[in-house]
């Protein structure tokens, strides 16, 4: 299982979501899930039916406690994060992830992804 972990904002359109995958899934195999916060799950969406991908919502708790590399302090005022993409990709695979590709931000800035997988992946660790 390897999870494309997302957080955006509102505006963030289906060309930013596809930019942050673009970008943070650079020399990795692809993604098998997408995941995100339960609330921004209408949003992702349309990327999911694109790519014929399942979306895992994860709830706020889980988000809270997953580990993340980032820091942001919007992320952290807003979701008690500091990453939302590293969490919803942490907190979709559950006991045993492994960040894989930190979080990476959309030209347009408005979303950001970050990779996960499950530890005994053996993929480019940054």
């Amino acid at each position: 299982m390897i999870v494309a972990g997302f957080g955006f904002r509102s505006r963030a359109t289906l060309a930013s979501l596809q930019a942050a995958l673009m970008a943070a899934q650079e020399g990795l195999p692809p993604v098998t899930h997408l995941a995100t916060a339960a609330d921004k799950a209408p949003a992702l969406t349309p990327l999911a039916e694109a790519l014929g991908l399942p979306i895992a919502t994860i709830e706020d708790e889980a988000i809270r406690t997953a580990t993340t590399r980032t820091a942001s302090p919007t992320s952290q005022k807003a979701r008690g994060t500091g990453s939302m993409a590293e969490a919803a990709a942490m907190a979709a695979i559950g006991p045993g992830a492994r960040l894989i590709r930190p979080r990476r931000i959309s030209p347009d800035r408005l979303a950001t992804c970050a990779i996960a997988a499950q530890n005994h992946f053996q993929g480019t660790h940054e």
